[in-house]
């Protein structure tokens, strides 16, 4: 089984190092292909306004100076001989949960393997905020969940998993739950500041609102996570609102 391993936290995070050791169990031909820094927040964008440079680090590891899009399409058409049966994202430094994955490059790069035509799946862990990350959950419970996904679930076309794993103690995990995407309010942060030639700049933060527990709906991804489970949402790229096709035609 071929894997191809990405991200959008870059080719050296910690969370993409713990995901290849988790697959080598699971597979002996792995390539991990990854932005060569952090790309949080590139969405399933793509570059098309420069080149994109691909760096060889060794004959199974490539960081790209792009997106995590262009991390996969680079891997797919130009580093690997043959398309893999997997694409992996992740292992995420924080969740990915309701609106995140709009502008989520861990879920764009799942995003972009499905389209191409292999089956994807993102993978995050949720962080409590101002605390050093623990990544006990996923270590311990991410083989065991990406073996019943390999050998019992046919992905469908262009259709990827969401799997978030919640900030809990090993202990208190309480399992595995398939679930919806969440919805929240958001609430962006905009720090102002001054720059050494007396301009002023915004610094976006994403908001102490992604660390809050006040979600309870365990059948979103946000409230399963918040509530200790470990969420698998199925996300499909089709954005259409069916609901409304058949009023739009009656106006237009």
């Amino acid at each position: 089984m071929r894997i191809l391993i990405s991200n959008d936290d870059g080719i050296n995070a910690d969370g993409i190092i713990i995901l290849e050791n988790v697959v080598k169990n699971l597979s002996d031909d792995i390539y991990v292909v990854a932005p060569d820094s952090n790309r949080t927040g590139a969405g399933h964008s793509m570059t098309i306004a420069n080149p994109i440079r691909v760096y060889k680090h060794d004959d199974r590891h490539y960081s790209v100076n792009g997106s995590p899009t262009d991390s996969v399409v680079m891997a797919m058409y130009n580093v690997m001989s043959t398309k893999p049966d997997y694409v992996l994202s992740g292992i995420n430094c924080d969740a990915n949960l309701a609106e995140d994955i709009s502008y989520s490059g861990t879920i764009g790069a799942a995003l972009e393997g499905s389209i191409i035509g292999v089956p994807s799946i993102a993978l995050s862990q949720k962080i409590r905020l101002n605390e050093d990350i623990d990544w006990s959950v996923s270590k311990k419970f991410c083989l065991d969940v990406l073996k019943h996904i390999f050998a019992k679930v046919s992905i469908p076309e262009y259709t990827i998993l969401n799997i978030n794993f919640p900030s809990v103690c090993v202990d208190d995990v309480k399992g595995v739950r398939i679930t919806k995407q969440g919805k929240r309010v958001v609430q962006n942060e905009l720090v102002e500041s001054i720059d050494p030639w007396g301009n002023s700049y915004f610094w976006r933060g994403v908001g102490h609102y992604r660390h809050t527990d006040n979600n309870s709906d365990i059948e979103t991804d946000l409230g399963a996570v918040n509530a200790g489970y470990i969420s698998i949402t199925p996300i499909a790229v089709d954005m259409t609102c069916y609901a409304l096709i058949d009023k739009l035609r009656e106006i237009f």
